[in-house]
């Protein structure tokens, strides 16, 4: 690891003579390309610097180990005790900051909410989830903008596909794919019952042109008229945009937007993330990298997280964390359940990389 971090410090700071060098600040290609770069670096090579100079006081603190006067060495043995801890720490903060990065996490995010079952109860808890991850992004100053979505009759969805615009998205939404179950007496119940309802999710980090140059000919393109709740023109004219991939049989459809165009740009993008989600799926299955039961593997099969509101909990089944706190969650407040989530997934990189 030391070999491999040494190497990294040479490369930063053969980046920051680059940084001042007049040729590559002409160049903005070549000069944005090393500012990037050196700024991914920044964190590792800081916490190096760090760790190497932790490393140092704790060998000088083991050398007064070896004095003779009796209270150096119980200063020194607190001190051993303390630097051995901060170089335990740093290890473990390298490892993390090594591990390869998701070239997606900072993607912007296209949120996919259905109604499974339970009925009209899944549907308003759609809403419920769609409102949460609404507040959250509001939170970190995200935009969320609604593509395409179906009513339910009790004033739920039946689905709600929206795009979650800011850097670092996808990063915080990618363990949000999944079955999320919801335990809770409807309104209509007179009894009290407790009902079962499950939601599905899926998170699809927005598809760049550069990443998938779909052929026009192989998009099938229909317009018709919107439905649901809108202005005079979304209901008036044939703005709603359907795509087809033909090859794939992927379909996208938008109608939140007046403008035929527009549906049509953000209907595209959403093909195109379902398209790049499907290839990335296929192509890890052929390699048999995923686990079963392992974070982020986006299986949409297994129920991730039960939301029991009787009991104002919250438990993620994927690590085993349960939160009384269901209230604050359903107002957007999850960001302790992104950290838990993140944590127990570079765990398992780390392990893998061993």
């Amino acid at each position: 690891m030391i070999n491999k971090l040494q190497g990294i410090e040479e490369h930063f700071i053969k980046l920051e003579q680059l940084l001042s060098d007049p040729d590559v600040i002409g160049d903005q290609v070549r000069y944005q390309k090393c500012l990037k770069e050196h700024g991914e670096l920044t964190r590792v090579v800081t916490a190096f610097r760090e760790y190497k100079g932790v490393r140092e006081e704790l060998s000088d603190a083991r050398e007064m180990l070896k004095d003779e006067d009796l209270e150096i060495q119980e200063m020194a043995r607190e001190e051993v005790a303390s630097l051995t801890q901060a170089v335990e720490a740093l290890e473990k903060e390298i490892k993390i900051l090594l591990i390869p990065k998701d070239p997606r996490d900072d993607k912007n995010v296209i949120l996919e909410i259905r109604a499974g079952t339970g009925g009209e109860e899944a549907g308003l808890f759609a809403a419920d989830l769609f409102r949460m991850y609404s507040r959250f992004s509001e939170s970190r100053n995200w935009t969320v903008e609604i593509i395409d979505s179906s009513m339910a009759h009790a004033g739920g969805f039946k689905e709600v596909v929206c795009m979650v615009r800011g850097k670092g998205a996808y990063s915080s939404f990618k363990f949000e794919s999944g079955i999320h179950r919801v335990q809770r007496v409807p309104e209509t119940e007179a009894q009290g019952r407790v009902h079962t309802s499950a939601v599905t999710v899926a998170v699809l980090p927005e598809a760049q042109d550069v990443e998938l140059d779909l052929n026009p000919s192989d998009v099938k393109v229909d317009v018709f008229r919107a439905s649901g709740p809108g202005g005079q023109s979304v209901n008036t004219t044939d703005s709603a945009v359907r795509l087809t991939h033909l090859p794939t049989g992927i379909i996208a459809t938008c109608q939140d937007e007046k403008s035929q165009i527009k549906n049509k740009i953000q209907a595209m993008k959403v093909l195109k993330a379902r398209i790049l989600d499907a290839m990335v799926r296929e192509q890890e299955e052929k390699r048999a990298a995923e686990r079963k039961g392992q974070v982020g593997t986006g299986d949409r099969s297994g129920r991730i997280r039960t939301y029991n509101y009787p009991q104002g909990r919250m438990t993620d089944h994927r690590i085993g964390l349960t939160l009384y706190r269901l209230d604050q969650i359903m107002a957007g407040d999850i960001q302790e359940i992104i950290d838990e989530l993140t944590t127990h997934h570079q765990a398992e990189l780390m392990k893998e990389s061993q």
